[in-house]
């Protein structure tokens, strides 16, 4: 584990969660298991360091932007900013410097609960506005919670999300292809070839991301690749969540019952199927991660939301709050 003296560590009879101010991330989350053994279900890095170098992303709040802005620019107020690009010409993730890769203050905490804040300039990454952003972290009854809170003083957009890569079989068990993945989304956003929206809000129906009545992610991954809909070789798409408000987004469980769900008040689920994992990566029990060791669930806004009109806008204005909130709560076979 981290050193305890450089991380924050929220702990109940059955939850154990750890969380570092670099990135406001979420390193560790441990649960007790009916035998009264442990297992950590989230990846993470052996040290701080790695979240700076090849772990990075894993469990971090990302932002101002997450995901991909196409063309590293977008349109606000009839003014253009032009933006950091770090992926060919896109940005993704707000560029190389990014709130992953920055030091949280804390705020305030308690035995159960935690505050980072973190202030972003006008102008950082390219992006309009001083924002003052919180993101409280908390046990809840069955798990744990995030609550982002930010405000400008000027037209700004916001989409912030947490990026944990999940493995309910544990940390270190290996790939996913096993596990069976449900997601409440009877739609997705198709992408081009770089990762991008085309604009496109599809159907899932009778393709091989039809996640709704749950489907094992190694037959989801061949399907596809198969169809032609695959990025990274596997999942990596973007789904319209249905309804509106704090819902359940997707459940992941293992082959012994062991389910993660996450539940957010967020339009979309990013799924992306840790494709780049090529064992350079060593996780928290020093284990390197191959391919596909972890599943990121991100509750989120629409990628390239400010060049898509008809998605749901992320445009944060003087006077408003951007408030998001997820959960993630977890259940035994015999509970």
């Amino acid at each position: 584990m981290i050193d305890p003296d450089a991380s924050v560590l929220l702990e109940s009879d059955d939850l154990r969660v750890q969380l570092l101010p670099l990135g406001a991330t979420l390193c560790r989350f441990e649960v007790r298991l009916a035998d009264g053994s442990w297992r950590n279900i989230m990846l993470g890095a052996p040290d701080v360091d790695a979240y700076r170098g090849p772990n990075r992303y894993i469990g971090a709040t990302v932002g101002r932007v997450a995901n991909r802005i196409a063309g590293a620019r977008f349109l606000l107020d009839g003014t253009e900013y032009r933006l950091d690009a770090n992926e060919g010409p896109n940005t993704l993730h707000s560029g190389d410097d990014g709130y992953d890769a920055r030091d949280w203050t804390i705020a305030g905490r308690g035995p159960d609960w935690v505050e980072f804040a973190l202030t972003s300039p006008d102008g950082d990454g390219g992006f309009p506005g001083t924002l003052r952003l919180t993101a409280r972290y908390e046990l809840v009854p069955g798990g744990a919670q995030v609550t982002y809170r930010g405000t400008t003083d000027a037209p700004t957009v916001v989409n912030l999300t947490t990026h944990p890569y999940v493995n309910v079989a544990g940390e270190a068990s290996g790939t996913t292809d096993d596990q069976v993945l449900v997601v409440h989304a009877s739609r997705f956003t198709p992408t081009d070839a770089d990762g991008l929206p085309t604009g496109e809000v599809r159907d899932v129906a009778g393709t091989a991301v039809d996640f709704r009545a749950g489907r094992r992610l190694g037959d989801a991954r061949d399907g596809v690749q198969a169809e032609g809909i695959a990025r990274n070789r596997g999942l990596d798409h973007n789904f319209v969540v249905d309804g509106t408000g704090l819902r359940e987004h997707c459940r992941l469980t293992s082959a012994d019952g062991v389910t993660l769900t996450v539940v957010s008040d967020q339009p979309a689920l990013q799924v992306y199927g840790g494709e780049h994992f090529d064992g350079t990566q060593v996780g928290t029990s020093g284990v390197p991660y191959v391919r596909r060791a972890g599943l990121a669930l991100e509750a989120q806004g629409f990628p390239d939301a400010p060049n898509h009109p008809t998605f749901p806008s992320i445009v944060l204005r003087p006077g408003e709050e951007y408030r998001h909130t997820t959960s993630w709560l977890v259940s035994l076979a015999s509970s």
